[in-house]
């Protein structure tokens, strides 16, 4: 049987996978989370064959999550589902550790495969994100400028466009308002913008916010 952990901060979203899973005769779920600190709890009590993880958790974002788990359990393989585009986290997941990326728009079948496929320790990619990826090898020093943003960096720039204030963020983020405008002042520099209308206009044009 492959043990499943389900990570996601939706009930509905962690009871419809469980059922889709519960209809595969080899697979099982073993475990849930809804919080980042309910994950790494799970992960350090139990085994498990996969890992289902989202990327917009409570507190702490699925990056972050997924970069602990791989540190404290490195042979566990991480499958990331999130209904963000894979433009937005896909390469950046797969950099820090995952083994594969989904968005949550994907047929049921296409899940299961997923699966099935890093249970065996292979990655899994879908046929437009093998060509992201091509596109990114040997081009570090040919980044675009969100390239170049850490990851918090990257969700405080998504924040930011997607219209929030820093008092907004900071609450979200779990972080001081002064902590957020160093982060804004850091993307402001690394991307040469002058100011959130630009950082707005830039993470539209390049579709980094839905």
């Amino acid at each position: 049987m492959i043990r499943i952990l389900i990570a996601d901060d939706h009930a509905l979203v962690r009871r419809g996978l469980k059922q889709l899973i519960s209809e595969t005769r080899e697979m099982e779920v073993t475990g849930e989370a809804a919080t980042g600190a309910e994950v790494i709890a799970n992960a350090s009590k139990n085994d498990y064959d996969v890992i289902i993880l989202d990327i917009t958790m409570p507190g702490v974002n699925g990056l972050e999550i997924l970069k602990q788990l791989k540190h404290e359990q490195p042979r566990t393989p991480i499958l990331i589902l999130s209904f963000h585009p894979e433009e937005q986290y896909a390469v950046r997941a797969l950099r820090a550790g995952a083994a594969g990326y989904l968005t949550k728009d994907r047929a049921p079948a296409e899940l299961i495969a997923a699966i099935r496929s890093i249970a065996r320790g292979k990655k899994y990619v879908t046929s437009s994100l093998a060509e992201k990826l091509v596109e990114a090898v040997g081009m570090e020093f040919d980044k675009l400028p969100h390239e170049r943003l850490s990851d918090r960096e990257f969700e405080v720039l998504r924040l930011i466009s997607s219209g929030k204030r820093i008092t907004e963020i900071a609450a979200e983020l779990f972080l001081s308002p002064k902590t957020v405008s160093t982060y804004r002042a850091r993307i402001l520099r690394k991307t040469g913008m002058k100011n959130s209308a630009e950082l707005t206009h830039y993470a539209v044009t390049h579709g980094l916010v839905e």
